[in-house]
């Protein structure tokens, strides 16, 4: 799936990484503990988040995700677009909750990598 799709899908807005939308990502999951994140997360997957936070920014990076988006409407802080921005990091919003934005994604054809998402 492309992220396009992924911001089709969920009615989202593109606040970093306008240039990535013809990417692909190769799966994706929801989390809000970063343990979880980087135990399960898998390179080049979608993350699905409540959490807003610089943290989740650098552990995107650091798990090699592909595109975080923030569901529930919540908007980052500009330290956290702007960390998302020198990471090359594209970030996006749903007013959706997780749960709903991690069914309308399967619904369109986006699973999970390992099964544990």
């Amino acid at each position: 799936m492309k992220i396009s799709e992924i911001r089709d899908a969920l009615k989202a807005e593109v606040l970093v990484g306008e240039e990535h939308l013809d990417e692909d990502v190769a799966g994706g999951g929801g989390a809000d503990l970063m343990e979880d994140i980087l135990a399960t997360v898998a390179k080049g997957a979608v993350l699905l988040t409540g959490l807003t936070t610089d943290d989740v920014v650098r552990t995107a990076k650091v798990a090699g995700v592909a595109c975080v988006v923030f569901v529930r409407g919540k908007r980052p802080d500009e330290s956290a677009v702007e960390l998302a921005r020198s990471f090359d990091l594209p970030i996006l919003l749903t007013e959706d909750s997780l749960f709903v934005a991690c069914g309308r994604l399967y619904m369109n054809g986006l699973r999970g990598l390992d099964g544990s998402w």
